[in-house]
Formats: structure tokens, C-alpha cells, sequence
């Protein structure tokens, strides 16, 4: 297991950017894969992002495509995720978790769970 904390969210107008951080501590943080995902009010937990345990391999879901970027630094044991031109249907607590790989945190499946950050996006 690794301790997930995430930060940076709060209030943005629409076509605001904002940065999500995602802090790990307790075990070997370079080892896990990491996904975003996001809940938003009245609807299931979402898939956002996957990036491998190098940084190498990234996914989006369809609807972040192009706007948003996840990234990780190992050194730091902090992933990211960049959000630029965020629209009010990204109204939504956004989670990060942590996995043994792709298949766990594709499925969110036996992953390390951070609190939550709240982004809401104005019109």
C-alpha cells in the first residue's frame, strides 16, 4: 500500500486551467501505476488518466483528450495532472489511485486511494 494525498483543486472559470497534485508516501512509490479519476455529483467514479510506473505509457478517457496531462515525477513521488480548458462537466472530486498495473488501475481494482480534491468549473 502507498499513502495518496491529493491538491490543487478549487473553483476555475470555464476555459481555466488548474493542476492537480497527487503526494505518495510509505512504499516504493516508482513502482506503482497511477490513475486519475473523478466523481461528480449524482454519478459513479469515473476513469480520467493512467500513466505507468515509468511515465512511458499514458491514457485518457475520451473526454479529457487533448485538454488534460498526466505526469509523474519519481524523485518527488508526485504525480499530476495538468487540466487546461476545463469545462463545467468537469464539475467533480477528483481522485487519485495507486496500482500494481495498468489492468488495476484501468479497473480500479486493490488500488491506493487519496482523499479527493474538489474542482468546480464555472460558466
Amino acid at each position: 500500500q502507498v499513502t495518496l494525498v491529493e491538491s490543487g483543486g478549487g473553483l476555475v472559470q470555464a476555459g481555466g486551467s488548474l493542476r492537480l497534485v497527487c503526494a505518495a508516501s510509505g512504499r516504493d512509490f516508482s513502482s506503482f501505476a497511477v490513475g486519475w479519476f473523478r466523481q461528480a455529483p449524482g454519478k459513479e467514479r469515473e476513469f480520467v488518466a493512467f500513466i505507468n510506473w515509468s511515465g512511458g505509457t499514458e491514457e485518457y478517457a475520451n473526454s479529457v483528450k487533448g485538454r488534460f496531462t498526466i505526469s509523474r515525477d519519481n524523485t518527488l513521488n508526485a504525480a499530476y495532472l495538468q487540466m487546461n480548458s476545463l469545462q463545467p462537466e468537469d464539475t467533480a472530486v477528483y481522485y487519485c489511485g495507486a496500482g500494481s498495473d495498468y489492468g488495476a488501475v484501468r479497473n480500479a481494482v486493490r488500488l491506493s486511494w487519496g482523499q479527493g480534491t474538489q474542482v468546480t468549473v464555472s460558466s
